[in-house]
């Protein structure tokens, strides 16, 4: 019998029947694995009234006991995290220690909220006038909603979930309807750890879910991951409703080889950070810029370490990189490996010829060499095992390139001279940048995000500018009472 998978709601698993309900595949067989409820307007009104009659409550606990719910959680995830792996290799397709990692990235932002009281001090200043006082105080939003991709079932929810959660909001998680047991592990586990009952519910579905939480008027905040152009209507629509919107959109992420590069280090960047997770990472490295004159040697590189890669299922502790999420997407991905044949540019490695035995939505490691702008292999972003090498004839083209693109999520450069890293670092117009590090993802605390079309909002993921985004502050000013200084003055008040 197909297992079922529903919503978590006020602390339970919702007991009604769906109008509809998706698949969730195993997609290393291509099998079916589950059926997923889909949620309608009803069950999105559900979800955020229970978070809605859990907020006073939750809101008015003390910071010591809400870090203290987190400090179990954290621990819960840390002793439980197998379970985790097992259940985000099953249903999104990556290799278990992929998926552990994912989970150790985690485990820091879930850390980092452990830290809520020294995060929401407020400012104090006394006698800022005669016998007035002034202090300003972090206070929450209300019910947020978190609307979270595919791509990292744990970690992206734990971006944001913990730091609302610290904060003193109630939260409607909406999770990706491709793999959404991750989410239901993670709400079951910050109930074993003492949040209240409807602090956090899980919705599942598609645009319904989603443009029921953007529309929703008791819903105060949208925080969003997921490609630009959703990442863009949910930004334009959220805030056209009155919210705060986070909106974390695409990329296409940039590694500038220098001549003077160790080239064995940054092949082996190139190839673990464009094919792991099967390039499913919005901070994969898409795209090499080979600035003259070392294309020739360090594509020959890049190719020699792509034969050795083991490619099978991710339960197998010899893979090394697993299928893509879903057949729908393997196709979308192999048609831009066609694509790029089509324009002409040199297919080193071809990966569909890929074959693995019992099914699943496969396809090997791609190369492309003397790819150009215009093509589209370049200019979208992909989101699958496809690497494309572009050749650039000095330091200032390569960095045309990279600040001509309409993304500016992550990039990286790799070099051994100091002052091209520093000149780098200042002139690039990308919102992570790594030198010598091919996957520039922020430590828990400082933040994520991007510029231009890979952000919506003003506000990065996690970090500082997490707990800025889920507070509003607010500044008290006070006098207490002297009988002295009674009388009516109608004049308009000075600091003296």
């Amino acid at each position: 019998m197909t297992q079922r998978i529903s919503h978590w709601i006020d602390g339970k698993t919702w007991a009604g029947v769906p109008e509809r309900t998706g698949e969730v595949f195993d997609p290393a067989t291509g099998e079916v694995r589950a059926r997923v409820d889909f949620a309608g307007d009803g069950q999105v009104d559900e979800a955020v009234a229970a978070a809605a009659r859990a907020f006073p409550g939750w809101r008015d606990t003390s910071l010591a006991a809400r870090s203290r719910v987190l400090f179990r959680f954290r621990d819960l995830l840390a002793q439980r995290k197998d379970e985790l792996v097992a259940i985000i290799t099953a249903e999104h397709g990556k290799v278990l220690s992929d998926a552990a990692g994912e989970i150790a990235r985690a485990i820091e932002n879930v850390e980092y909220a452990c830290g809520a009281p020294q995060m929401l001090k407020g400012g104090f200043s006394e006698n800022a006038s005669t016998n007035v006082d002034v202090y300003s105080i972090a206070q929450p939003l209300g019910v947020v909603g978190v609307i979270s991709p595919f791509n990292f079932p744990a970690m992206v929810p734990l971006w944001f979930v913990p730091n609302a959660l610290a904060c003193g909001n109630t939260v409607v998680l909406k999770p990706s309807e491709k793999d959404p047991s991750a989410s239901l592990f993670i709400a079951e586990l910050f109930a074993e750890a003492g949040l209240p009952d409807g602090a956090l519910n899980v919705l599942h579905g598609d645009k319904v879910a989603v443009d029921g939480l953007l529309a929703h008027p008791v819903v105060k905040a949208i925080s969003f991951v997921g490609s630009t152009p959703v990442a863009r209507y949910v930004y334009e629509t959220g805030t056209a409703h009155g919210k705060r919107v986070q909106a974390l959109g695409g990329a296409k992420n940039h590694m500038v080889v220098l001549p003077d590069a160790d080239l064995d280090l940054a092949a082996d960047a190139a190839v673990s950070a464009g094919f792991g997770s099967a390039g499913e990472r919005c901070m994969a490295v898409s795209v090499v810029v080979a600035v003259d004159p070392v294309g020739d040697e360090l594509v020959d590189k890049i190719a020699a370490r792509m034969g050795g890669l083991r490619v099978g299922d991710g339960r197998s502790p010899d893979s090394e990189m697993g299928p893509l999420v879903t057949a729908a997407h393997r196709d979308r991905v192999r048609s831009y490996v066609e694509d790029g044949v089509s324009a002409g540019a040199s297919l080193v490695v071809d990966g569909r010829s890929l074959a693995v035995d019992g099914g699943g939505f496969w396809l090997g490691p791609t190369l492309f060499d003397h790819v150009r702008a215009d093509m589209s292999i370049y200019t979208d972003e992909i989101f699958g095992p496809v690497l494309s090498v572009v050749r650039a004839a000095g330091y200032d083209d390569a960095l045309a390139l990279v600040n001509a693109s309409p993304y500016g999520n992550g990039t990286a450069l790799f070099t051994n001279d100091g002052r091209a890293a520093r000149r780098f670092q200042n002139e690039v117009e990308v919102g992570m940048v790594g030198l010598n590090v091919p996957i520039p993802v922020p430590v828990g605390y400082y933040s994520f995000g991007g510029w231009k079309d890979s952000l919506f909002g003003d506000s990065h993921a996690y970090g500082p500018e997490g707990f800025h985004f889920f507070t509003r502050t607010k500044v008290v000013t006070s006098r207490w009472p002297d009988p002295s200084q009674g009388g009516v003055n109608l004049g308009f008040p000075r600091n003296s």
